[in-house]
């Protein structure tokens, strides 16, 4: 009764008019950005970060939610037609998408995959709503020595269990730590690095990071990818009709892809992308006959894409409950919320009823309109692949820059905005992830926060960490994570020395 009353609560709030505009505006958003190849949501988030200071905080929230589990919904599309994935979690759709697309059946991948896109996200929701109150009563047992540990396993989870080297992961979370420490001491009031420019006393702008990372980079990144012709191929209502053997193959995979998600979604430095391969692994490993995978299987699209939309809405979990985000869209959410003055955590929930409650009725909500939006629109979205990119990307390259200034009417964020793009370019180029980094940026302050507050409450006695149970057990698993990961790249690394060995002596002999 007390979950019905609260859900009641979020109901009322999520009926208001100006939310549903903004829910509306934001997965309208969220799938034209997933439909367009190699943006994604982290850069469209970032763009609309600056014009969340001008709306109220669940207005705000709910916009930026909504553009994110949007991007996963419209990710599909190019990933089935022209075999380049809208986002991350979307690559794996390409698999059997785009040879169902070569055989005629684009329509029936397009549709099947909004009503698996559908079914993943609501059982996300459910989840969140079920599981969110037992984490609450968790999290309220936690004190500043059990948040700094709790942010520590947070930043190594998604440093090291992210792909590529476990090494440059945590490099790019120790540089993201150095950069937030940046600005005026929040305890001393004592500029920190600001090199005697004013306009670094108040720190790097999130704003100008996030962009930079996930908005500059990416449009020189996908410049330099050559893109072949255009689609030609029409789709109608018609063609979209799968037939009974597609259905019932559906129904199985996308329940097991909606489980594998939700689990995936809410555990930190995992997410949408690892729960879509995963799940597909899943499906090909039990199907009778695994060599349909790869040549059109429905199983192949239907079960991947209700795990990254189950993954999508549970990712909220740990951010909106523990104030840890999971991801590096999930930090730019954690962001926005500090931004408004709202601490995520598990009073989050008592102090803002409202909010909680009303987003995650805004999930719902935003479900429904994105099947209402993507089946419908399929037509317009085709159409929107076929924008030369000489022109889209100029044109977004202005959004952004606009979207910085417009923060602080600063010209020194254009500067900074362009530099950390051409670093984050650079760091693209070495295979350097830019995600890591944004973590350990936004939850630098916190953790050194947390930790001055433990060594306050303990009289600068570090055993403090040691002696709270859950404190240890967080810092225990954060080592052995740590440890696994490291001995896994230090394997691979002997493995492929012994393979080149094997190799030169074939060719001698």
């Amino acid at each position: 009764m007390e979950t019905l009353d609260s859900l009641y609560i979020g109901l009322q709030a999520a009926l208001q008019p100006n939310i549903l505009l903004y829910c509306f505006f934001g997965v309208f958003l969220g799938t034209f950005i997933g439909v367009l190849p190699g943006i994604g949501p982290l850069a469209a988030i970032s763009l609309l970060l600056p014009i969340t200071y001008h709306i109220e905080p669940t207005a705000a929230i709910v916009m930026l939610a909504g553009v994110y589990y949007g991007a996963e919904y419209g990710g599909s599309t190019a990933s089935i037609l022209l075999n380049l994935p809208g986002t991350a979690a979307n690559a794996v759709t390409c698999l059997d998408g785009h040879p169902m697309a070569k055989q005629g059946r684009a329509g029936v991948a397009l549709f099947m995959t909004t009503i698996a896109s559908l079914v993943g996200g609501m059982i996300g929701v459910f989840a969140l709503i079920l599981f969110s109150p037992s984490i609450v009563e968790i999290g309220l047992k936690f004190g500043p020595a059990e948040y700094f540990a709790l942010m520590i396993l947070g930043l190594i989870s998604a440093s090291t269990l992210a792909s590529g080297s476990p090494a440059k992961g945590m490099a790019m979370v120790v540089f993201g730590l150095l950069l937030g420490t940046i600005g005026t001491d929040i305890n001393s009031g004592v500029p920190r690095f600001d090199f005697g420019i004013a306009e670094m006393m108040d720190g790097i702008s999130l704003v100008g990071l996030a962009m930079g990372l996930f908005g500059i980079s990416e449009i020189i990144n996908s410049i330099t990818i050559k893109r072949d012709g255009k689609i030609t191929e029409k789709i109608t209502m018609r063609s979209m009709m799968p037939t009974k053997k597609d259905v019932k193959d559906s129904i199985k995979p996308m329940l097991r892809g909606s489980g594998i998600g939700g689990f995936f979604g809410a555990l930190p430095g995992t997410g949408a992308a690892i729960a879509s391969f995963i799940s597909y692994a899943v499906e090909k490993k039990i199907a009778k006959d695994p060599t349909r995978f790869g040549k059109g299987a429905i199983e192949g699209i239907t079960a991947p894409e209700s795990a990254n939309n189950a993954a999508a809405q549970t990712a909220f979990i740990p951010t909106l409950t523990l104030g840890i985000p999971g991801s590096a869209t999930m930090a730019i959410m954690l962001g926005a919320l500090i931004i408004h003055g709202i601490q995520p955590g598990p009073m989050l929930m008592s102090e803002q009823p409202t909010l909680f409650w009303g987003l995650i009725v805004s999930f719902f909500i935003g479900n429904i309109f994105l099947v209402i939006l993507n089946i419908p629109l399929i037509g317009m979205w085709v159409s929107l692949l076929n924008i030369p990119y000489r022109i889209l990307y100029p044109a977004i390259l202005v959004f952004i820059m606009m979207g910085v200034y417009s923060v602080h009417n600063s010209s020194f964020d254009l500067y900074v905005v362009a530099i950390i793009g051409i670093i984050g370019y650079g760091m693209s180029l070495l295979r350097f992830e830019a995600a890591p980094l944004l973590l350990g940026f936004i939850l630098g302050p916190l953790m050194e926060e947390n930790l001055r507050r433990a060594l306050l409450l303990s009289r600068g006695d570090m055993a403090t960490f040691i002696d709270r149970p859950i404190s240890m057990w967080l810092l225990i698993i954060s080592g052995l994570i740590l440890a696994w990961s490291f001995f896994g790249s230090f394997r691979s690394h002997l493995r492929k020395k012994t393979l080149a060995k094997e190799q030169a002596a074939a060719g001698n002999a």
